[in-house]
Protein backbone atom coordinates (compact mmCIF):
# COMPACT_ATOMS: atom_id res chain seq x y z
CA UNK A 1 0.00 0.00 0.00
CA UNK A 2 1.00 3.58 -0.61
CA UNK A 3 0.85 5.35 2.74
CA UNK A 4 -1.88 7.90 2.04
CA UNK A 5 -5.47 8.79 2.84
CA UNK A 6 -5.97 10.33 -0.61
CA UNK A 7 -8.08 8.54 -3.19
CA UNK A 8 -5.09 7.58 -5.30
CA UNK A 9 -3.90 4.23 -6.64
CA UNK A 10 -0.95 2.95 -8.65
CA UNK A 11 -1.11 0.72 -11.71
CA UNK A 12 1.81 -1.65 -12.31
CA UNK A 13 2.71 -4.38 -14.77
CA UNK A 14 5.21 -7.24 -14.71
CA UNK A 15 6.98 -8.56 -17.81
CA UNK A 16 8.99 -11.77 -17.91
CA UNK A 17 7.45 -13.82 -20.75
CA UNK A 18 6.68 -11.72 -23.83
CA UNK A 19 5.07 -8.44 -24.89
CA UNK A 20 1.91 -9.78 -26.56
CA UNK A 21 -0.43 -7.34 -24.80
CA UNK A 22 1.86 -4.34 -24.65
CA UNK A 23 0.54 -2.45 -27.66
CA UNK A 24 -3.04 -2.24 -26.45
CA UNK A 25 -1.91 -1.58 -22.87
CA UNK A 26 0.17 1.41 -23.93
CA UNK A 27 -2.64 2.69 -26.14
CA UNK A 28 -5.16 2.52 -23.29
CA UNK A 29 -2.77 4.22 -20.86
CA UNK A 30 -2.00 6.98 -23.37
CA UNK A 31 -5.66 7.51 -24.23
CA UNK A 32 -6.41 8.15 -20.55
CA UNK A 33 -3.16 9.98 -19.77
CA UNK A 34 -2.46 7.35 -17.11
CA UNK A 35 1.02 6.64 -15.73
CA UNK A 36 2.20 3.14 -14.91
CA UNK A 37 5.29 1.36 -13.65
CA UNK A 38 6.56 -1.67 -15.56
CA UNK A 39 8.66 -4.22 -13.67
CA UNK A 40 10.81 -6.05 -16.21
CA UNK A 41 13.19 -8.95 -15.82
CA UNK A 42 16.67 -8.47 -17.21
CA UNK A 43 16.18 -11.44 -19.51
CA UNK A 44 13.05 -9.78 -20.93
CA UNK A 45 15.02 -6.55 -21.48
CA UNK A 46 17.75 -8.48 -23.29
CA UNK A 47 15.16 -10.12 -25.58
CA UNK A 48 13.06 -6.98 -26.09
CA UNK A 49 15.24 -3.84 -25.84
CA UNK A 50 12.79 -2.07 -28.14
CA UNK A 51 10.09 -2.51 -25.47
CA UNK A 52 12.28 -0.87 -22.84
CA UNK A 53 12.88 2.08 -25.13
CA UNK A 54 9.18 2.27 -25.98
CA UNK A 55 8.24 2.43 -22.29
CA UNK A 56 10.82 5.13 -21.69
CA UNK A 57 9.59 7.15 -24.68
CA UNK A 58 6.01 6.88 -23.39
CA UNK A 59 7.10 8.33 -20.05
CA UNK A 60 6.38 5.32 -17.85
CA UNK A 61 8.55 4.13 -14.98
CA UNK A 62 10.66 0.99 -15.36
CA UNK A 63 11.41 -1.20 -12.34
CA UNK A 64 13.66 -4.19 -11.65
CA UNK A 65 12.03 -7.65 -11.48
CA UNK A 66 15.28 -9.67 -11.15
CA UNK A 67 17.21 -11.05 -14.12
CA UNK A 68 15.77 -14.56 -14.56
CA UNK A 69 12.73 -14.58 -12.23
CA UNK A 70 13.96 -17.31 -9.85
CA UNK A 71 12.69 -18.22 -6.42
CA UNK A 72 14.91 -16.03 -4.26
CA UNK A 73 14.78 -18.42 -1.30
CA UNK A 74 16.57 -20.97 -3.48
CA UNK A 75 19.52 -18.60 -3.97
CA UNK A 76 22.43 -17.57 -1.81
CA UNK A 77 22.78 -13.92 -0.81
CA UNK A 78 25.41 -13.57 -3.54
CA UNK A 79 23.03 -15.14 -6.06
CA UNK A 80 20.25 -12.75 -5.12
CA UNK A 81 22.62 -9.82 -5.44
CA UNK A 82 23.67 -10.98 -8.91
CA UNK A 83 20.02 -11.26 -9.99
CA UNK A 84 19.26 -7.68 -8.96
CA UNK A 85 22.45 -6.18 -10.36
CA UNK A 86 22.32 -8.11 -13.65
CA UNK A 87 18.75 -6.94 -14.22
CA UNK A 88 19.75 -3.35 -13.51
CA UNK A 89 22.58 -3.60 -16.02
CA UNK A 90 20.29 -5.16 -18.65
CA UNK A 91 17.66 -2.43 -18.24
CA UNK A 92 20.30 0.27 -18.57
CA UNK A 93 21.85 -1.40 -21.62
CA UNK A 94 18.41 -1.69 -23.25
CA UNK A 95 17.91 2.07 -22.99
CA UNK A 96 15.74 2.60 -19.90
CA UNK A 97 17.49 5.92 -19.30
CA UNK A 98 15.65 8.36 -17.08
CA UNK A 99 12.64 6.04 -16.85
CA UNK A 100 14.62 3.65 -14.65
CA UNK A 101 13.41 3.72 -11.05
CA UNK A 102 15.00 2.55 -7.77
CA UNK A 103 12.11 0.07 -7.44
CA UNK A 104 12.39 -3.71 -7.18
CA UNK A 105 9.64 -6.32 -7.21
CA UNK A 106 10.42 -9.84 -6.01
CA UNK A 107 9.66 -12.75 -8.33
CA UNK A 108 6.51 -14.58 -7.21
CA UNK A 109 6.12 -11.85 -4.54
CA UNK A 110 8.35 -14.06 -2.41
CA UNK A 111 9.67 -11.67 0.21
CA UNK A 112 11.24 -11.80 3.64
CA UNK A 113 12.49 -9.05 5.93
CA UNK A 114 16.08 -10.17 5.43
CA UNK A 115 15.80 -10.24 1.65
CA UNK A 116 14.13 -6.84 1.58
CA UNK A 117 17.07 -5.54 3.61
CA UNK A 118 19.43 -7.01 1.01
CA UNK A 119 17.59 -5.23 -1.79
CA UNK A 120 17.54 -1.98 0.20
CA UNK A 121 21.29 -2.32 0.64
CA UNK A 122 21.65 -2.39 -3.14
CA UNK A 123 19.73 0.90 -3.40
CA UNK A 124 16.26 -0.41 -4.25
CA UNK A 125 12.87 -0.14 -2.57
CA UNK A 126 10.68 -3.23 -2.58
CA UNK A 127 7.36 -2.45 -4.28
CA UNK A 128 4.81 -5.25 -4.06
CA UNK A 129 1.04 -4.93 -4.53
CA UNK A 130 -2.34 -4.76 -2.86
CA UNK A 131 -3.91 -7.11 -5.40
CA UNK A 132 -2.97 -9.09 -8.47
CA UNK A 133 -5.72 -9.34 -11.05
CA UNK A 134 -4.56 -12.94 -11.71
CA UNK A 135 -5.09 -12.34 -15.41
CA UNK A 136 -1.77 -14.11 -16.00
CA UNK A 137 -3.48 -17.43 -15.17
CA UNK A 138 -5.47 -17.29 -18.39
CA UNK A 139 -8.77 -18.94 -19.14
CA UNK A 140 -7.28 -22.38 -18.57
CA UNK A 141 -6.50 -21.21 -15.05
CA UNK A 142 -10.12 -20.24 -14.49
CA UNK A 143 -9.69 -16.51 -15.12
CA UNK A 144 -11.88 -14.23 -17.21
CA UNK A 145 -11.81 -10.53 -17.98
CA UNK A 146 -14.75 -10.01 -15.61
CA UNK A 147 -12.92 -11.76 -12.77
CA UNK A 148 -9.74 -9.75 -13.38
CA UNK A 149 -11.68 -6.48 -13.33
CA UNK A 150 -13.48 -7.56 -10.16
CA UNK A 151 -10.25 -8.40 -8.35
CA UNK A 152 -8.81 -4.96 -9.16
CA UNK A 153 -11.93 -3.07 -8.09
CA UNK A 154 -12.53 -5.13 -4.95
CA UNK A 155 -9.13 -3.93 -3.71
CA UNK A 156 -9.76 -0.28 -4.56
CA UNK A 157 -8.93 1.86 -1.55
CA UNK A 158 -6.62 4.85 -0.91
CA UNK A 159 -3.06 3.81 -1.67
CA UNK A 160 -3.85 0.54 -3.46
CA UNK A 161 -1.27 -0.89 -5.86
CA UNK A 162 -2.65 -3.05 -8.67
CA UNK A 163 -0.45 -5.67 -10.32
CA UNK A 164 -1.03 -6.91 -13.87
CA UNK A 165 1.07 -8.58 -16.58
CA UNK A 166 1.84 -7.53 -20.15
CA UNK A 167 2.34 -10.96 -21.69
CA UNK A 168 1.42 -14.61 -21.54
CA UNK A 169 3.18 -17.82 -20.67
CA UNK A 170 4.17 -20.15 -23.47
CA UNK A 171 1.34 -21.44 -25.63
CA UNK A 172 -1.27 -18.79 -24.79
CA UNK A 173 -2.38 -15.97 -27.06
CA UNK A 174 -4.89 -13.82 -25.17
CA UNK A 175 -3.75 -11.37 -22.51
CA UNK A 176 -6.62 -11.02 -20.06
CA UNK A 177 -5.02 -8.04 -18.31
CA UNK A 178 -4.77 -6.13 -21.59
CA UNK A 179 -8.48 -6.74 -22.19
CA UNK A 180 -9.40 -5.81 -18.61
CA UNK A 181 -7.30 -2.65 -18.39
CA UNK A 182 -9.68 -0.12 -20.01
CA UNK A 183 -12.54 -1.25 -17.79
CA UNK A 184 -10.34 -1.07 -14.70
CA UNK A 185 -9.08 2.42 -15.53
CA UNK A 186 -12.54 3.77 -16.33
CA UNK A 187 -13.96 2.31 -13.10
CA UNK A 188 -11.13 3.80 -11.05
CA UNK A 189 -12.00 7.25 -12.40
CA UNK A 190 -15.74 6.69 -12.03
CA UNK A 191 -15.25 5.88 -8.35
CA UNK A 192 -13.44 9.14 -7.70
CA UNK A 193 -9.87 7.86 -7.69
CA UNK A 194 -6.89 8.94 -9.74
CA UNK A 195 -3.85 6.95 -10.79
CA UNK A 196 -0.51 8.34 -9.66
CA UNK A 197 3.02 7.69 -10.84
CA UNK A 198 4.97 5.84 -8.15
CA UNK A 199 7.96 8.05 -8.93
CA UNK A 200 6.15 11.01 -7.37
CA UNK A 201 6.81 9.33 -4.01
CA UNK A 202 10.55 9.68 -4.42
CA UNK A 203 12.22 12.41 -2.39
CA UNK A 204 15.70 13.81 -2.96
CA UNK A 205 18.42 12.49 -0.67
CA UNK A 206 21.57 14.35 0.30
CA UNK A 207 23.54 11.34 1.51
CA UNK A 208 24.00 7.79 0.23
CA UNK A 209 20.93 6.43 -1.54
CA UNK A 210 18.47 4.91 0.92
CA UNK A 211 14.97 4.15 -0.32
CA UNK A 212 13.75 2.08 2.60
CA UNK A 213 11.07 4.60 3.49
CA UNK A 214 9.16 3.97 0.28
CA UNK A 215 6.04 1.81 0.25
CA UNK A 216 6.61 -1.88 -0.19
Amino acid sequence: MIRTSERVVAVTFNAAWNDVGLGSILDDLARRHTPATFFLTGAFADRHPEVVRKLAAAGHGVGNHSYSHPYFTDLTAAGRRREVQAADQALRAAGAGQSLTPFFRFPYSETSAAQIDEVNGLGFADIEFTTDTNGWKGTEGGMTVDLAVGRALDALRPGAIVQMHVGTSEGRAEVIDAQALPRILDAITARGYRVIDLRTLLTPVTGPADHRGLPG
